[in-house]
């Protein structure tokens, strides 16, 4: 069985002084994610739910062994962000943001395939694994601890 996230996934927020970010982080704390980090470029050393902030991924990494990164960025920068937490060494991206242009997601997915990269989205509400872990936009109180893991590739 393929588990995606779990209690010791390791996860950045990129995005998280966002509205959308900080309201998430703040789910994924209350449901026992290990959120260690976020990223937004000019405001580290910032704390947004108690995470500490990086100006960058690369940073961010060089604190805290990351093993995931959920990315809430507009869809003008979600290539950049996918391409950042990837050159970075994140295996697991999970990408909320809609509307992100074709072409990006292609080359996002090309670029996560070289690299045995694993990419969740774009524009799905996340992946959970019941009572462990989640990386998403998902309600806590809907998903009981058992055998099955929910995973959308679109929030549609």
């Amino acid at each position: 069985m393929a588990i995606i996230v779990d209690k010791d996934s390791v996860v950045l927020v990129q995005g998280i002084t966002g509205k959308q970010g900080s309201f998430h982080t703040s789910q994924m704390l209350a449901y026992g994610t290990r959120v260690a980090a976020g990223v937004s470029p000019g405001k580290g050393g910032q704390r947004i739910q108690g995470v500490p902030v990086f100006n960058t991924v690369a940073e961010a990494k060089e604190h805290y062994p990351i093993s995931a990164s959920i990315i809430f960025i507009p869809s003008s920068g979600v290539k950049d962000a996918a391409f950042e937490a990837m050159a970075a060494g994140i295996k697991t991206i999970v990408i909320i943001t809609e509307h992100v242009p074709l072409h990006d997601a292609l080359d996002i997915m090309a670029f996560a395939e070289k690299y045995s990269v694993t990419v969740i989205g774009p524009n799905t509400f996340g992946v959970i694994s019941p009572g462990q872990s989640k990386m998403g936009i998902m309600p806590n109180i809907i998903y009981t601890p058992g055998i099955v893991g929910v995973v959308s590739r679109s929030a549609h």
